[in-house]
C-alpha cells in the first residue's frame, strides 16, 4: 500500500500563469532594487551645484563608479529642506535611500583632493571609489522585450491547444491531438461488457482477430479490411465497441474525436491528419478510431456560400488520400462513428475506405434484458427483481437510456431512504425520464381537472377500443414536465408497420380532442403535441410510405442526405396542394371516428374520467373493470401454409 501512496511525479502540474507571473515579480522587483530604478530616479547635478552642497555640509557620503559617475547620498536631516523635496521621496510617495544625485566628477585626482579636503573638514562622513559592471543596465534595457517575448509565447501556447497534446507546442500544432492506448495501457471494457450488438460485436471481432492473426486469412488470399464505419442512433453503443477493441486488441490503438482536426488555423487539420496516419504507421499494425467522423466527414461543396478555401474540404481530402490512396499501407485499420451516415460524403463511404458499415441499431427486448443485467449489477437491487419486465416497459431506450434508468431507479430509492432498488423505483424512474418531474404542487381548478380527465379519458378508452393501439400501461392526470396529464403505452415491436395500424395509432392519438368534442362540445389547446405527432404520422404516410392512394406509391424521401434540388421541392405546385389536402383529409378521419367510438362509450368514458379524478393514476385493471376483457387478442399471429 505504501508504494500506492508515493506520490507521482509526472502528475506534478505547473499553472497556466506562473509563468508569466514569475516573471512580472522579477520585474518589478529588480525595477525595485536595480541602482537605476524607476521609483527611486536621482536627479543630475552640475559642478557648481555639488560644490554649493557640499560646502553646506548636506552630503552623507559619496560613492564614485569607475572614476566615471558619482553618486551623492544625503543626509535625512538635508532631506526635509524643500530645495531637496524632489528627490525626497520616491513614485509610490516612500523615503529616498539613495543615491539622491548623480554627476560627472571630471579630473578623477582632483576630484579625490577636493573629498580629502571635504573630509577634514567635517563637511563630508565618507567617500569611495569602486568599479562596477555594465550589465545590470543592459538587462534593464532588454527586459521588457523579453518579457513581451515570453508573453506572446505563451498567448500562442493556449491558441494552439494547451500545454498538453501534440498541439500543446506552438510548433507543433500541426501534431495529431489523438490519444494512444497500448497492450500496456489499463483499459477495462472488453467484449464481454458489451450486452447486446451481437451483429456489431461478430464484425468488430473479427477485424481484431484479423490483426491477432493475419496468417489465417492471407493464406486463402484475403486482404485486412482498410476500415469499418460504425453507424446507428445516439446512445446504441458505438463509441463503447470502440472501448472495447481498445482493450481487446494487443496492438496500438489510436482514439480521437472528428473535431480534434477542426482548428482557427488553415491546413491544420490537414497536417494532424498526416500526422495521425505517420504515427499509426510507424507502429503498424494499429487501429485509428475516430469519432463523431461526421464534423470533418460531411459532404463536399454543400452550404459552400463564400467560394472561398475551405479548411474542412481540405481535412477531408487529406483524409481520403490517406485512407486510399498512393502510397497508403494496409495495415492500418480505420474505425470511425456516426449518427449522420446520411451527411457523409460518397468519397469517404466507397469501398476501399470503409469497406464494412456496421449497424448499431437500437436494442429489442432481449437485448435491453441483457444490456439491464450489465447496469444492474453495482446496484443494490431487490431480490425478486424480474428483468423480463423490466425490458417490456422501456421499448425504444437505447443503451445510454437503460443506464440512465439503472442510475435514476438508485436516485430515487434512495430519496426514499429504501435499502434496496425495487420494481416500483425503475417504474418511478421510467416515467420521470419519459414524462418528466412530477408537480403536484402545480395549481389546476377543478374545471380544468376535469377538462385535462376527460382528455387522458379519451385517450384510453379510444385506444382500448381499437386493436392495433398500443395497450394502456398506465393513465395521470398528475402534471409532469410540460405535460398537464399524461398516458403511457407498451407499443408491440414491429418490423413492418401497415396502413391499419398507423390508422389507429393516429385515431388513438385524436382521442382526446375527441373526447373533449363530445363531452363539453367545445376544444382546447391541450391537444397539441397530439396534432403534432398526428400531423407527423399523416406526412410520413403521404410522402414517405407511398400509402395514400391519390399520391400512389411514390415517396419524396431522399435516404442519402445529400438533397440535390436545393431550395426547390421535388414535387409541382399542385402536387404539394394535393399532399396538404391528403394530409387533412386523413387527420380529419380520423378525428371523426375517434368522436364515433366515444359517442357510442360516452357512458363509459364519464365514468373513466370520474375514476381519474379521484384516483389521479389509473392502470389497466381499471379499464378493465369499466369496459371488460379486450375483444381481440393483442398478438397478431400469422398462419403459415406449407
Amino acid at each position: 500500500m505504501a508504494k500506492d501512496n508515493k506520490p507521482n511525479p509526472q502528475n506534478t502540474k505547473i499553472g497556466p500563469w506562473l509563468i508569466p507571473g514569475a516573471l512580472i515579480v522579477f520585474f518589478i522587483v529588480f525595477s525595485i532594487f536595480s541602482g537605476d530604478s524607476g521609483l527611486s530616479k536621482p536627479g543630475e547635478l552640475s559642478s557648481s551645484k555639488f560644490n554649493t552642497i557640499l560646502e553646506k555640509g548636506d552630503i552623507e557620503k559619496i560613492v564614485v563608479y569607475n572614476k566615471v559617475e558619482a553618486e551623492v547620498f544625503l543626509k535625512k536631516e538635508a532631506l526635509k529642506d524643500p530645495a531637496y523635496k524632489a528627490v525626497s521621496k520616491n513614485v509610490i510617495d516612500q523615503p529616498n535611500k539613495g543615491p539622491h544625485f548623480i554627476f560627472d566628477p571630471g579630473n578623477d585626482e582632483l576630484f579625490q583632493k577636493k573629498l580629502e579636503a571635504a573630509v577634514a573638514e567635517n563637511k563630508l562622513k565618507d567617500y569611495k571609489f569602486e568599479s562596477r559592471s555594465n550589465w545590470g543596465d543592459i538587462l534593464s534595457m532588454f527586459l521588457p522585450f523579453i518579457f513581451i517575448i515570453v508573453i506572446w509565447i505563451f498567448i500562442m501556447r493556449r491558441m494552439s491547444g494547451g500545454a498538453g497534446g501534440g498541439g500543446g507546442q506552438i510548433f507543433n500544432i500541426g501534431k495529431s491531438k489523438a490519444k494512444l492506448f497500448d497492450e500496456k495501457t489499463d483499459i477495462k471494457t472488453t467484449f464481454k461488457d458489451v450486452a447486446g450488438l451481437e451483429g456489431a460485436k461478430e464484425e468488430i471481432q473479427e477485424i481484431v482477430e484479423f490483426l491477432k492473426n493475419p496468417e489465417k486469412y492471407t493464406n486463402l488470399g484475403g486482404k485486412i479490411p482498410k476500415g469499418a464505419l460504425l453507424v446507428g442512433p445516439p446512445g446504441t453503443g458505438k463509441t463503447l465497441l470502440a472501448k472495447a477493441v481498445a482493450g481487446e486488441a494487443q496492438v496500438p490503438f489510436f482514439s480521437l474525436s472528428g473535431s480534434d482536426f477542426v482548428e482557427m488555423f488553415v491546413g491544420v487539420g490537414a497536417s494532424r491528419v498526416r500526422d495521425l496516419f505517420k504515427q499509426a504507421k510507424e507502429k503498424s499494425p494499429a487501429i485509428i478510431f475516430i469519432d463523431e467522423i461526421d464534423a470533418v466527414g460531411r459532404a463536399r461543396g454543400k452550404n459552400n456560400m463564400s467560394g472561398g478555401n475551405d479548411e474542412r474540404e481540405n481535412t477531408l481530402n487529406q483524409l481520403l488520400t490517406e485512407m486510399d490512396g498512393f502510397g497508403t499501407n494496409s495495415n492500418v485499420i480505420v474505425l470511425a462513428a456516426t449518427n449522420r451516415a446520411d451527411v457523409l460524403d460518397k468519397a469517404l463511404m466507397r469501398a476501399g475506405r470503409f469497406d464494412r458499415q456496421i449497424f448499431v441499431d437500437l436494442p429489442d427486448i432481449r437485448e435491453r434484458r441483457q444490456i439491464f443485467e450489465v447496469h444492474l449489477k453495482p446496484l443494490k437491487k431487490a431480490e425478486n427483481l424480474d428483468t423480463e419486465f423490466l425490458a417490456k416497459q422501456t421499448p425504444g431506450f437505447s443503451g445510454a437510456d437503460i443506464a440512465n434508468v439503472c442510475n435514476e431507479a438508485a436516485l430515487v430509492a434512495a430519496r426514499k431512504d429504501k435499502t434496496a432498488v425495487d420494481k416500483q423505483d425503475f417504474l418511478d424512474a421510467v416515467d420521470r425520464i419519459v414524462g418528466g418531474l412530477e408537480k403536484k404542487n402545480k395549481i389546476v381548478t377543478p374545471s380544468e381537472k376535469r377538462a385535462i380527465a376527460i382528455h387522458e379519458a379519451g385517450h384510453a378508452t379510444v385506444s382500448w377500443m381499437l386493436e392495433h393501439a398500443a395497450p394502456l400501461v398506465k393513465v395521470t392526470i398528475v402534471p409532469r414536465g410540460q405535460s398537464l396529464g399524461a398516458a403511457w403505452y407498451l407499443p408491440e415491436e414491429r418490423l413492418i408497420v401497415r396502413t391499419d395500424q398507423m390508422l389507429d395509432e393516429m385515431c388513438a392519438t385524436m382521442g382526446g380532442r375527441a373526447a373533449e368534442k363530445v363531452t363539453f362540445d367545445r376544444i382546447s389547446t391541450g391537444a397539441l403535441s397530439d396534432l403534432e405527432k398526428v400531423t407527423k404520422q399523416a406526412r410520413a404516410m403521404v410522402t414517405v410510405y407511398g400509402l395514400n392512394e391519390k399520391i400512389g406509391n411514390v415517396t419524396y424521401y431522399e435516404s442519402g442526405g445529400q438533397n440535390e434540388y436545393g431550395f426547390t421541392k421535388p414535387y409541382s405546385d399542385e402536387t404539394a396542394k394535393v399532399i396538404d389536402q391528403e394530409i387533412s383529409a386523413l387527420i380529419e378521419s380520423q378525428y371523426q371516428r375517434a368522436i364515433h367510438i366515444l359517442e357510442e362509450n360516452k357512458d363509459k368514458l364519464n365514468q373513466l374520467a370520474d375514476i381519474l379524478i379521484e384516483k389521479e393514476v389509473i392502470f389497466k385493471d381499471d379499464l378493465e373493470t369499466i369496459f371488460g376483457k379486450r375483444s381481440f387478442d393483442p398478438i397478431f399471429q400469422e398462419e403459415t401454409t406449407v
